[in-house]
């Protein structure tokens, strides 16, 4: 565990496993209401996961004192904007040393992170954006955001946000869970800060590269991913209308609900797999199940189907940097396709 200096305060980071080589580390950034262990660890313990994460450095952030155990904000703390959030990160990559990142970003996570790349996008290698709503809250929706702080509990306010209505509905188990563990985990008073800045967040500058002059766009593979019914459906399937079809791929999870990374594991470590091989990284799992091989390799071909396909070399698998190139320049291209279109699993 390690406090980091930045220009808009210290920011707790959590570091598992150690760089290796130049391949870039895994940054990850949870959701309002969350922080690392409660947005990341069913993913990240999940043991083909692991399989994975044995190649890379693992580097979990919390936002300003969203970490368990934090102490309170003095009254009359300014919270960081979304912008400062994202501006917090460079500290983070220059204070061990990482060469570039990808990032793992979920609800408000996603923002900062598409934030931080749109900032410093040599330092962003490959985002993975869950539940990302790439719009500002318009006066309607900040007023009933307001009235629903006012009749509902922070707990409540927030598990709104994370699950999906018939989650809620059927009381389960897991709702039930978080409810407790946002409760008790999280500062109250941090969380509200943290909330309120999210709310008042502006929409991401982002367009479709063509659709208007000097459009500015995500440079890196994006994998954008949600939840069927999700309470974030709606925003992430419009930030796909807004990036780059050549670099993009839009994941929508079945049974999974506001929280994919937690109700499925598995089918999204797989995707994460699939993405990592089209960037050029870890194609010597290409050939292979993943150690628990509870998700045939079949179950995921619809993540191969595209309408347009730009093809990565894989040059990286030593830690180098992967380059784009044409399928003229690589006619095997080690078969990694960046993914163009809608898909579910």
């Amino acid at each position: 565990e390690h406090d980091i200096e930045t220009p808009y305060g210290l920011l707790h980071v959590v570091i598992q496993g150690s760089p290796k080589g130049n391949r870039p580390a895994i940054l990850t950034y949870h959701d309002v209401g969350l922080n690392h262990k409660l947005c990341f660890n069913t993913f990240f313990n999940y043991e083909d996961m692991q399989e994975i994460t044995k190649h890379f450095v693992v580097c979990h952030v919390d936002a300003p004192g969203q970490q368990a155990g934090a102490s309170q904000f003095p009254q009359g703390y300014q919270y960081p904007s979304m912008d400062q959030l994202a501006a917090m990160l460079p500290s983070v990559v220059q204070h061990f040393g990482f060469k570039y990142v990808i990032g793992i970003g979920v609800g408000a996570g996603a923002y900062v992170l598409a934030k931080f790349a749109l900032i410093f996008p040599d330092l962003v290698e490959g985002l993975v954006l869950m539940n990302i709503d790439p719009n500002g809250k318009g006066w309607i929706d900040w007023a009933a955001a307001k009235l629903s702080g006012l009749t509902s509990t922070l707990p409540d306010t927030v598990l709104s946000h994370l699950f999906s209505q018939e989650e809620l509905m059927n009381n389960t188990e897991l709702v039930q869970s978080y409810r407790q563990q946002i409760s008790s985990m999280v500062n109250q008073f941090n969380l509200q800060l943290f909330l309120n800045m999210y709310n008042s967040r502006r929409d991401l500058d982002i367009n479709r590269p063509g659709t208007v002059p000097n459009a500015k766009t995500l440079r890196c593979p994006v994998m954008l991913v949600v939840g069927d019914n999700a309470p974030a459906e709606e925003g992430v399937v419009e930030c796909n209308s807004k990036l780059d079809p050549t670099n993009t791929t839009f994941l929508k999870m079945a049974d999974s609900g506001g929280l994919p990374q937690v109700t499925q594991p598995s089918k999204l470590t797989e995707a994460f797999k699939y993405f990592l091989q089209g960037m050029g990284y870890i194609a010597h799992l290409k050939d292979r199940q993943l150690s628990g091989g509870s998700v045939p390799s079949a179950s995921m071909t619809r993540l191969v189907r595209s309408r347009t396909a730009s093809l990565t070399s894989a040059s990286s698998v030593d830690g180098t940097r992967p380059r784009a190139c044409t399928h003229s320049e690589s006619t095997e291209a080690m078969g990694q396709i960046n993914h163009t279109m809608e898909v579910s699993c």
